[in-house]
């Protein structure tokens, strides 16, 4: 116990300087670096390669839960936890490299940027170690949305709209159950507060600006092409971008290194988008991310395990998380 105190203190994954951790439970930017701290690599006393992938969408205290599989009914029915399959670029589309992209979107569209977030989330919890049980996938809706008065109200929901009014998988308890979908995972209530510091502060709409914010976002570790990817998606989580934005944020994306332009998709919400890929070879990851071709709004960003790791029960092409933002 004493080395993963250690490990927390040196870490400092929640300064309590900073405003965003004051008053509301750890957000999943922080509950990854907790959770990659706990269970990934100990330089001291392991050899092995950081586990970027091991984490929940729950409490901290709920990756170590026994976790089990969970079916809808009977032995032959398809399990409810089957995870995604991960999205297929479209044969034959012709991919649009993100330069020509950020040259075509232009900052004169009517979205405005608006504080609170709309997003569809599907997230894979891994335990490892004896009595371990295989993967499950559990997706989730949340909508939060902020008042004049800096207070703001944050609703979750269990949902999987690939599979409409089916029950839905949920760890919102410390063993994972079915609820029907729909069922209300939080519903919470944030007094006023405010913040001159990312992600709650105002995002720029210029795209150097917008690069140092994103990279302030990210404090922990240098700002290459995955944390930049991380960064947006904690963005993401707080606000919703104007036209403005989106061409600022399409340009930061262009100068990054390593994401290719790989074609035409089609979400899990049904939108037409262009897909972009990076390959995260250090952590045996491909992500992918989806921008609307039209306003370069962030439609998606999809994380794919390349290499199966027996001890947590994946396998590539395992898709380990997937957001999905909507206005």
């Amino acid at each position: 116990m004493a080395d993963e105190l250690d490990i927390l203190r040196r870490a400092n994954p929640v300064p309590a300087t900073d405003p965003r951790f004051h008053d509301r439970p750890l957000d999943q930017h922080a509950q990854r670096r907790l959770n990659r701290l706990l269970h990934g690599e100990r330089r001291s006393t392991s050899p092995r390669p950081l586990r970027r992938w091991v984490w929940s969408v729950g409490t901290a205290a709920a990756v170590g839960a026994v976790v089990l599989t969970l079916t809808l009914s009977g032995s032959t029915t398809t399990p409810a936890v089957a995870a995604p399959r991960p999205l297929i670029v479209e044969a034959g589309s012709t991919p649009v490299p993100l330069d020509r992209l950020a040259d075509r979107v232009t900052a004169s569209g009517s979205q405005r940027l608006v504080q609170g977030t709309h997003v569809q989330t599907w997230s894979m919890s891994l335990t490892s170690g004896p009595g371990a049980r295989p993967p499950i996938t559990l997706p989730a809706e949340r909508v939060v949305r902020w008042k004049a008065d800096g207070s703001h109200t944050e609703l979750v929901v269990a949902t999987d709209p690939r599979h409409p009014g089916r029950p839905v998988v949920t760890d919102a308890d410390p063993v994972p159950r079915t609820v029907e979908d729909g069922h209300v995972l939080s519903r919470r209530t944030y007094p006023p507060s405010w913040s001159d510091a990312p992600p709650v502060a105002r995002p720029p709409h210029d795209a150097e600006r917008l690069r140092a914010y994103l990279d302030e976002i990210d404090r922990l570790e240098a700002m290459g092409t995955s944390e930049l990817l991380d960064a947006v998606a904690e963005l993401l989580n707080n606000w919703t971008l104007g036209a403005r934005e989106d061409a600022a944020l399409v340009r930061v994306l262009a100068d990054a290194k390593g994401l290719r332009p790989a074609g035409a998709v089609t979400d899990r919400l049904g939108r037409q988008g262009q897909a972009y890929v990076y390959e995260d070879t250090a952590h045996s990851a491909r992500r992918m991310l989806v921008l609307d071709p039209r306003s370069g709004a962030v439609l998606g960003i999809e994380d794919t395990v390349t290499k199966d790791d027996p001890e947590y029960g994946v396998k590539a092409g395992d898709v380990m998380s997937y957001s999905a933002w909507m206005r």
